[in-house]
């Protein structure tokens, strides 16, 4: 059953390519039948990128109440732990030292997975803030550089890693080291062995990575790797985890390659060749643009917003010819790459991007989509060095709390004259786990990238239904740039370290006017809607 919303639009002030007063504008809902979509529960998750263990003392991060807080905030997620640095990364189960006795203080090692209280001292925590900014400038100047050094990472590294993952509710991948090689280029595997051995004695619940962005390898290590050796290392890690009880049926999941160009799509389609079919998910990575040159128009561009859309389609065709069938993930991915783009990727102008991603990833199939990053070095984090959560992690929230895992088909019939990408529309069958809502309930999601105000009104047979309206706005004077986020008006903010605040709806009378104003996004939960394919 199809039905028709229609886009009254308000004369405004208009920008090139707004629409004129009084165009209407008719949307295509499909609510009878399912799009071939429907997702992982976990289809928005996160990251931790493996950078943070360049300097062991920083894990102890994970150890914040607050952080733990706001992780768990967006369960059920995966929290990956990888990125380039994981390819850097040695286990030594031999090696402790200062951080144990810190960050445990009174407590046994052997107890960390059953505390999932904060056990990170005030004045350890003051301490390593303050020594947070030096140690993030190095971060990023290897990485700019692209000069890497190994790092340790120990027995309590893990124990806080796993701890924290349990604690919030999220499921941990781990990206093992893929640059360990033997003199005839194939996988050592002895290190990973070694970590597999403590996870496994400790019954720690972990799926795995091997290596991050295969495509770079030679940039960044002078190591070049081709697909099929890279297919067989995998089909060597697969059946070193068939020893291990714990992880016989853990997943697996690569090769997290760089975005499809042609030499990664020819790395990607040899790889799956030889060890595509013992992986659970196929894993690529995206980023819309460079982080050192984005502008806000970029971040508002419906050009870039698109451009999404193709690589996706890239990704599916390889996959398809190699593996039919196996499931897509966005292994990692934000707005901009290179730590994202410092006063855009953190402030209010990434909602635009990461909700449209997250529509576009769901309607087109892709499975899993996992934000880079949680917390961390750079600028595109959900949580900033002080662990206050920016934007886009109220928005994260949102979407958890309001989008169901069935993906509904949202078209529109445009006129001839209007250029309908800067009015974005998704929508799903509302999260089943909402208490406040019901089967049958629809929400949509909607962007708004003209320069004037866009009201959308709902169609006759859905036109004496309440629905509650969440409409996100930047929460100061800073405007698109701001680093807090208002809530149908009210600035959203921890109650404490270990209560986030309620999400509550604005309720709209049937028949009311569904508004964005200019530059803005926001969900729509119709109720009683009674859509079949949510029953």
């Amino acid at each position: 059953m199809y039905l028709t919303v229609c886009l009254v639009l308000l004369a405004g002030a208009l920008v090139k390519a707004s629409p004129s007063a009084g165009d209407v504008v008719h949307l295509k809902l499909q609510l009878k039948d399912r799009s071939k979509s429907v997702l992982n529960p976990r289809f928005l998750s996160v990251t931790i990128d493996a950078s943070l263990a360049s300097e062991p003392k920083y894990i102890a991060f994970l150890g914040s109440q607050k952080l733990i807080t706001l992780a768990k905030g967006l369960s059920p997620a995966y929290l990956r732990f990888g990125g380039t640095k994981s390819d850097f990364l040695i286990f030594d189960p031999r090696k402790n030292g200062s951080l144990e006795e810190t960050v445990y203080r009174d407590q046994k090692p052997n107890q960390v997975a059953d505390l999932c209280e904060g056990i990170l001292p005030v004045d350890v925590l003051q301490k390593l803030k303050s020594q947070w900014p030096s140690q993030e400038d190095q971060i990023l100047k290897e990485f700019f550089q692209e000069e890497y050094r190994n790092a340790t990472i120990t027995t309590t590294t893990m124990d806080l890693l796993y701890r924290f993952a349990h604690c919030s509710g999220l499921n941990l991948i781990f990206g093992l080291n893929a640059l360990l090689r033997k003199g005839n280029h194939e996988w050592n595997s002895s290190n990973a062995k070694l970590l597999l051995d403590y996870c496994s004695s400790k019954k720690y619940n972990v799926s795995w990575e091997l290596g991050n962005e295969p495509n770079s390898f030679r940039k960044k290590s002078g190591v070049y790797i081709d697909g099929s050796q890279l297919g067989k290392d995998f089909v060597d890690l697969h059946n070193l985890l068939l020893k291990y009880s714990s992880y016989r049926n853990t997943g697996l999941f690569g090769p997290d390659i760089g975005q499809p160009k042609k030499q990664s799509q020819k790395m990607l389609k040899r790889f799956l060749t030889y060890g595509g079919k013992i992986i659970n998910s196929v894993t690529w990575h995206h980023y819309y643009v460079d982080g050192r040159t984005a502008s806000e128009r970029d971040f508002l561009s419906p050009d870039i917003l698109d451009s999404l859309i193709s690589e996706i389609t890239t990704v599916f065709k390889i996959v398809n010819e190699t593996v039919p069938g196996k499931l897509i993930w966005l292994g990692e991915t934000s707005s901009a790459y290179g730590g994202g783009a410092r006063g855009l990727s953190n402030t209010y102008i990434d909602g635009f991007m990461w909700l449209d991603k997250l529509g576009i990833s769901a309607k087109l199939g892709i499975n899993v989509v996992m934000r880079q990053a949680l917390f961390g070095a750079g600028s595109y984090n959900l949580v900033d060095s002080d662990f206050e959560p920016l934007p886009d992690y109220w928005l994260s929230l949102l979407f958890k709390k309001l989008v169901g895992n069935i993906v509904l088909d949202a078209s529109f019939k445009s006129s001839e004259n209007r250029d309908d990408r800067r009015l974005r529309v998704y929508m799903h069958c509302t999260n089943s786990d909402n208490p406040n809502y019901a089967l049958g309930d629809v929400t949509l999601f909607a962007i708004n990238l003209y320069n004037s105000t866009q009201i959308m009104t709902l169609p006759s047979i859905l036109s004496q239904k309440f629905v509650d309206e969440y409409l996100l706005l930047p929460g100061d004077d800073e405007g698109l740039f701001s680093a807090s986020v208002l809530l149908n008006g009210q600035v959203l903010k921890m109650v404490d370290d270990k209560v986030l605040p309620t999400l509550n709806g604005k309720l709209l009378d049937p028949g009311s006017p569904l508004v964005l104003p200019p530059l803005s996004f926001g969900f729509f939960v119709v109720k009683n809607a009674k859509a079949s394919a949510c029953l």
